[in-house]
Formats: structure tokens, sequence, C-alpha cells
């Protein structure tokens, strides 16, 4: 079969999907009907007694510390002994001691200490209530040097198999109690209906059947199975399910509005949530997202009236980070407003100590009534008592604390392995060159080739993933090309890594890994699902085809990408998603046993459709032009099927939004850069979020203005010229006269000396194109406010028509400058009046 632009094989393409679909097994069906039926009731009259003696004890003050969660970078022991928390989380950079690569060891005495100081003898003598420890453990302990990386869930939904899922589940679950942990903040439950949101990956499915099927076996891979003897044992932890509801419709836009019907709520995106709740799932997440304008923090109809009498859920409901302070008449230091909607415990990351002044207050007020505190403490309680809490005792003295043999132990890794070969989805196999013969001549390149915390995305020992992680700091982990080295050199061939693509002797075949660089939440926002690393790959690709060498291409993605260049240039295309810790997956399947024999047949199947353009295929319709691949969609290697030369041309009038956008609330554009240099030397590339020069003369790092991390804290020591430029991924065209470069900024210490601001060309101070901007910052302000810099006062036109680096700010004084948004739109705002041209 043929598949040539994919127009006229549409009758083929569909018996090819369904004959894959009969082979694998459809995802349940059902599933949408039966998530409204309340789950089945279980015994739970021992444990209710037990909380109404603990509830009947406390004071007010024990009752507020149990409902509002600190972050681990925002308290100290000190602060856990004075206020008692009755739960904390440590989020995606919160190590500790602020240290993200910290050992498991220093995570498990954290625990310890946090443990000691809650449970010291209270001064009135009343019982201390234990504390509970909650994480993002998404895909593996994952925040954790040293720990197992599964797949992404993007992956295991390829998978179809929801029995791996249980048992990825129950690894995840060992890794977590050998620090200490008590409860993760997973599995996501989002049906993601747009792949241009940045949480993607963190989707089993745009098919509700599919999330359905893994949801609870997830949570009981976490939990253990209701009534059970080993439901939340020493080797089990509490889930969540979340972020309800409706995280995934939102357009493609992190903390947007989704807009539906009532019948699509409960048929689409509540989908998991039947399963979830029926496996026993503890704890839910309410979503930073609205439904129909209703921020979901505050939103009582479904988060009490649905959750709790549409599905019957008896847990507790958390909120997300500072989402409650989103909710109007609310800041996130005081919300009865979200507490009185049904959240039970307020994740207050840093702003806790408001939080629990301005809560007491609204107890004793009455604007939240004792009857509503002591049903969220009962919630709690119940919980902790569910899972032993109160009997566990000290977290180092629990069965599996500190038995780091358990991190990535062997049958871990060979779960993992067995994981990363069910996801791998092949889209394209020309003249069925997969799988290769081992005993060949392979080069291998690629920027994800032999990079573990590429393949492993975001999620990974940090919040964003990647940025200046080494494979060093995955001591358990094996790269692609280390998968592949070890299958070649077992059968007498030869693997030789390549930096870009080049050669002396001719190699059988390339294999070229890449994708997407690491990035989590709304910093993966994009506008559009166009691939573009400046055609690097593209151009290696086509090189090494032009030189007669086959080539197999491996797509790195947390989410599916328009890359029709791409997958012309290659002869076998195979989308790998974020494979994780276990590179050795993806050898296993695009090599044959040293005897020739198939040792894995290709079993994924598309989760997600796969785009035929910049913006997302239209979900179910048959025959949409803007599809490629369709879900379920997935070829083995014995599939005789040629996909064709495929259109390069983006569609026409698929960006609206005239606006250039450098950084906004999803930071970076993807596979754009943050550089930082000093004295005028070499540009360093850093994460997004975070980075220094050579010797600290100038420091940029994260920060909150309305969600996390969502602005950036550039710090100039002075005495040496400092400059901060964001790179593009390809030149740029910013010659329009009515345009100018807006920023929002809020200056934290007043300049020293003259700032210069503008845009440059491959990070050379000879091709800056700067002006003095000093002015606009020399007032110093306390509130954030917008300053634009017309285009016209940095250079004429002509030279502003392939700009590469679209932002450049430097200076040799101090200076603290906070930046939130950076574009290039029409001028708004402080207007900065130029007299003269730049330099």
């Amino acid at each position: 079969m043929r598949i040539a632009g994919m127009n006229h094989s549409r009758v083929a393409l569909a018996a090819l999907l369904l004959a894959s679909v009969a082979a694998m097994g459809a995802a349940p069906t059902g599933s949408a009907v039966a998530q409204d039926k309340p789950a089945a009731a279980r015994d739970t009259r021992e444990i209710d007694a037990r909380v109404e003696s603990i509830l009947a004890g406390m004071s007010l003050d024990q009752k507020i510390a149990q409902i509002v969660q600190p972050d681990t970078a925002s308290f100290s022991v000190a602060d856990m002994a004075t206020y008692r928390f009755g739960s904390y989380l440590s989020g995606g950079n919160s190590g500790p001691g602020n240290d993200e690569k910290a050992p498991p060891e220093r995570w498990l005495a954290l625990a310890d200490a946090n443990w000691d100081a809650a449970m010291a003898p209270r001064a009135d003598g009343r019982r201390p209530i234990p504390p509970i420890w909650a994480i993002d453990a998404l895909h593996g302990h994952n925040n954790i040097i040293g720990a197992t990386l599964f797949p992404h869930n993007i992956g295991l939904g390829a998978t179809r198999d929801p029995a791996l899922i249980k048992e990825i589940g129950a690894a995840t679950a060992t890794e977590i109690a050998v620090t200490g942990i008590d409860w993760t903040f997973a599995p996501t439950l989002a049906v993601v209906r747009d792949p241009r949101w940045g949480r993607t990956y963190e989707s089993y499915s745009e098919n509700p059947d599919v999330v359905a099927a893994m949801a609870g076996a997830m949570v009981e891979g976490l939990q253990g199975t209701p009534g059970t003897p080993g439901f939340l044992g020493p080797d089990k932890v509490i889930a969540t399910a979340k972020h309800f509801l409706g995280d995934g419709g939102t357009g493609g836009k992190d903390q947007g509005d989704t807009v539906a019907t009532d019948a699509e709520l409960r048929q689409v995106h509540a989908a998991g949530y039947g399963p979830a709740i029926a496996s026993g799932v503890e704890t839910v997440m309410a979503s930073f997202s609205s439904v129909n304008g209703i921020k979901m923090h505050g939103n009582k109809p479904l988060l009490t009236g649905y959750l709790r009498g549409g599905l019957g859920f008896k847990g507790l409901v958390v909120g997300d980070w500072n989402g409650h302070g989103q909710v109007p008449g609310c800041s996130v230091g005081s919300c009865a407003a979200s507490f009185n909607a049904g959240l039970d415990i307020f994740m207050a990351p840093d702003s806790w100590k408001p939080l629990i002044e301005a809560t007491i207050e609204q107890v004793k007020s009455g604007a939240i009534t004792m009857a509503r505190l002591d049903e969220a403490v009962r919630r709690i309680l119940r919980v902790k008592v569910a899972a032993g809490v109160f009997d566990k005792g000290r977290p180092s003295s629990r069965p599996l604390a500190g038995k780091v043999d358990l991190l990535a132990s062997p049958a871990h890794r060979a779960l993992a392995r067995r994981a990363v070969r069910e996801s791998l989805v092949l889209l394209k196999n020309n003249g069925n060159l997969l799988p290769l013969k081992p005993s060949q001549n392979v080069l291998v390149t690629g920027d994800g080739a032999d990079n573990v915390a590429m393949q492993s995305g975001g999620w990974t020992i940090s919040w964003q993933g990647g940025g200046d992680l080494k494979n060093a700091d995955f001591p358990h982990a094996q790269t692609i090309f280390g998968g592949i080295a070890e299958a070649v050199k077992t059968a007498g061939g030869t693997a030789r890594l390549s930096a870009d693509g080049n050669f002396t002797a001719k190699p059988d075949v390339a294999i070229v890994v890449f994708g997407e660089k690491p990035y989590a939440e709304f910093m993966g926002d994009i506008e559009t699902l166009e691939y573009h690393d400046d055609f690097k790959s593209y151009r290696t690709m086509q090189r090494l085809r032009a030189a007669g060498v086959p080539v197999v291409a491996v797509f790195l993605s947390g989410r599916p990408m328009w890359i029709n260049p791409e997958l012309n240039q290659a002869d076998a295309f195979v989308a790998a998603f974020l494979p994780g810790s276990e590179g050795g997956g993806v050898a296993d399947m695009l090599f044959r046993k040293p005897d020739g024999s198939v040792a894995h047949e290709f079993r994924g199947k598309l989760s997600f459709s796969w785009p035929n353009g910049p913006m997302p295929p239209r979900i179910g319709a048959a025959g949409d032009p803007a599809t490629l691949f369709p879900f379920g969609y997935g070829l083995t290697t014995t599939d005789r099927v040629t996909v064709g030369v495929l259109s390069e041309k983006a569609p026409a009038g698929t960006v609206a939004d005239d606006r250039l956008v450098i950084l906004g609330r999803a930071g970076l554009p993807a596979a754009w850069y943050t550089r930082v240099s000093e004295g005028g030397g070499k540009a360093d590339f850093i994460s997004s979020n975070a980075g220094r020069s050579k010797t600290g003369v100038v420091t940029l790092r994260g920060i909150d203005r309305n969600r996390q991390e969502d602005a950036r804290l550039i710090s100039w020591r002075g005495g040496l010229l400092g400059r901060v430029d964001v790179a593009a991924a390809r030149a740029l065209d910013l010659s329009d006269p009515g345009k100018a470069l807006v920023i929002d900024w809020k200056v934290q210490a007043k300049p020293s000396g003259t700032v210069r601001i503008g845009v440059g060309n491959g990070g050379l101070t000879t091709r800056d194109l700067l002006v003095d901007a000093t002015a606009l910052l020399a007032g110093g302000s306390k509130d954030w406010r917008t300053v634009s810099i017309p285009l016209r006062c940095l250079a004429p036109s002509a030279r502003l028509r392939a700009i590469d680096t679209p932002f450049v700010v430097q200076t040799s004084g101090s200076l603290s400058l906070a930046i939130s948004d950076i574009r290039v739109a029409p001028a708004t705002g402080q207007v900065l009046r130029c007299s003269r041209r730049a330099r």
C-alpha cells in the first residue's frame, strides 16, 4: 500500500487501522457511561470511628494546619515545629536544601526531620497529627537521582496495555517509599483535545476510552487494590487523580477555559475519574483551568456536586499550585470561596503563612463554618488513617525506607525497557527497512542520540527537565546510542556516534535521533504544531540520503507534531515520544537478533492523531485533511506500506495572531534559548528559566507573577558587562516600522549604569542593534508596567529583516529587573522616544 500525501489512500489506511485495532484489542468501551455511577461503597466504619476520635481532640489551629500545604522550598523544619502542617509538597525544583540533585538519603533525612518536628510533644498537650509528604512522581520517582524513569503517559497510552501500567504504578510506589514520601500527584487523567498544550505528554490519549482504561490500572498500581491486604501497604503510596475537570479541553492553553456541554464534560473529560474512583483513589486535584468561564478552584457545582454527588468520590480534594488565588475575589493569601466550593487542602507553596492567618479569621467570622472545616479535616484524616500514617512511624523506620538498591532495580529497569518497546509507534517503514541487521556499520547522530535528559523530557530531576542535566546525573540509565551500541556489538557490527552526522567510511545505515527539548506545563505551550530545529535534523538526513545512506529517524516529543519535511527525508520513522531512562528499549525495536530473527515486533498505536499541518487535527473527523496519521495508526515491520512524498508547505491561514511572542505565559517558543555572557565573552546557552554567566556577573531565575515561574528575575552584579539575550530557532523578519519591542517588567533595583536594549544577530555584539533604555528604568517601580521600544529606534527596516536574536539587554552597572512578557507588537504603555538611531 502506498500513502502519498495521505489524500488518495484513506480507504486503505482505514483498513490498516481497523486491522491494527483488532489485532491489539480496542480500549474498553462504555467507560464514559459507567463513570456517572457512584463508586461502590467500602466498609469504612472502623476508620470513621478512629477519625472522629482524633477530630474531637483537635484545636482550631491544628485543623487549619491540616488544610494548608506548603512547599519545602518555602518553609523550614522550625516552621514545621511551630505550625505542624498536615501535609507538604516538594515541587519540581524543590529538592532538599533547594538541591535538585540531592541523593535519596537526603530526601529520607528531610522526611525524618519534618516528621520529628511535627510529632514532638505539644505545649497544649494535644495529640500531634502526623504529616504526609507529596511529590509529582509522574513517570517514575522522577525527582530522585538514580530512580527508574518510565515513558511519559503519552507513550504509555500508545501501549494500550493496562496491565503494564499497573506494574509501572507498583514499581513507582516502591521507589517512592524508599525515600519516605507518602503521596504522589499522579496519575494525570486529562483527555487532551489540542496537543499544543504543554502538558500533552502527561495525558494517555485524546481518546476518553484509552484514558479510562489506564486510570484505574495506574491507581491500583500505586495504592493497591481496595479490599485486599496490600491496599495502601508499606510498598504503596497515596495516588491523585488530576486535574479535575476539563484540563485537556482548553484549546492548547495552560490554565485556560474549557467550553463544553454537560454531556461532553461527562463523556470526554471525566472519562478517567469513574474508573479511578472505583479503584479507590484517595485524592483528587482541582484544575487550574476553568469550565465555561468558572475557575475550577471555585466551581462548587462540579467540585462538590458532580465529583461527590455524581461520581461518589469520598476522599480529599487538593488544590494546585496557588490555584485558589485565581478565583475571583481571592488572593493566594486568602480564599474562603475556594474552600467553600469544595477544596479540602490549599496548595499554598509560598503563601502558606498569610493563608493560615486569613483562614483562622474566616472561621472565627463565619465566612467558613466550623462544619465545613470539620468536613475537610475529616476527609484528610480518613486518608491518613487508611494509609496507615498514624501507625507507620518515623519515615526511616518503615520497611522500604533507605533501601536505595530498589531504585532502578534490575526488575524495574526491565519493566521500563519493556514499556519503551511497547510504546514506540512505527509511522513509516518504506522498503521494510526495519528491523535492521545488527552486524552492520551503523552511524548514530542527532541531539537526542546520547542524551538521557532529552529522551526523558520534562519533570525529570527538575520541573522543566533538560537544562544543565548531564548523563552522569542518571547513574542507572542508558542512552539510545548506548542501547544501539550494545545491540550492534553483540552481533559483531560497529556503531559510531557522530555529533554532526559526518563520516569518513560510509555507513550501512544511519539512525538520527532528534526532537523537542524538555519542557513542562505552560512552558511547553506552543502556537502551532510545526516542529523546527532550524532544519538541523532535516539537513543531516538530507545529506545522508544524498550519500546513499538509508536513514532511520527516531523522533522524541511530548506530542504529535507537523514534521513532514523530516518524514520525507527518512526511510523509516519511529515516534518514540519520551521513553525515559531505558534507551535500550528503542534499540530493541530497531534491530533483529544476531541470528536474524525478529526479537520484538512494533505494537504501539498512536494515542493522538498525527497532524498534516501546523494546526491540530479535528478529533474524530473522518477524512480530515489536517490529519496525516489517525488515532490508532501504527505499522508493524511486516506491513507493506509505502509513505509517499508529503507536502512540506504549511496550509495558509493557520496563524491568526500577528504578534511575535518572544517570552510569554508559556516561556520561550519551542527550540528558542536564553543565553548569558559577561565581559563580551562567549555566550552560554541556559535553560529557559534559570542560569548564570561564567562568574556570576549576571544571573537569571524563574519567579512567579501570575502563575508558577511565568516571569524571570535578571540580576547584574556590576563592574563588568553582563548580557542576556534570547536566541530564536531561525531568522525573523522584524522590519515592520509600526511594531515595537514591548516588555512587561518591574524594576527591583534601579540601574547604576547605562542599560542598552534591542536585538542582534548570532549573539555577536558587533551585530547588535541596541538603544539606550536607561530612562525607562531609572524611576524604578514596585509594580509591573509595560514599556515599548519602537523597532524604528533600533535601525532602518532593511537591517531588521533577518534577526535571530530578538531580545538583548546588557549593562555594566548593577541592576535587578523582573521581566514577564516580551513581544513584538504595536507599541503600548510607556514608549521610548528615540531622537537618534542605535548603532
